[in-house]
């Protein structure tokens, strides 16, 4: 299961940690994504997204559909 968001396509990104003696050891930085179901009602159907959190606000903001139907005319994704 590949940690990207479904929509925004938010990727981890590495970095460091860093201790008191300023050692620094690689680590990455998830974004926080959720398994969601959604209900398009202009397409009769449910789907199911991995999303982060920053895609679920901008979902309750504008609606999944508009929402969808933006990032097919940018030409991120295809709706049937």
């Amino acid at each position: 299961m590949s940690r990207i968001c479904d929509l925004t396509g938010k990727k981890p990104l590495s970095g460091h940690y860093v201790s008191h003696s300023n050692v620094k050891t690689k680590r990455k930085f998830y974004p926080n994504l959720h398994l969601k179901k959604f209900f398009v009602p202009e397409l009769e159907q449910w789907i199911q997204l991995k999303i982060c959190n920053a895609a679920l606000r901008t979902i309750d903001k504008k609606g999944i559909y508009q929402y969808l139907k933006e990032l097919e005319t940018k030409g991120d994704i295809n709706i049937k």
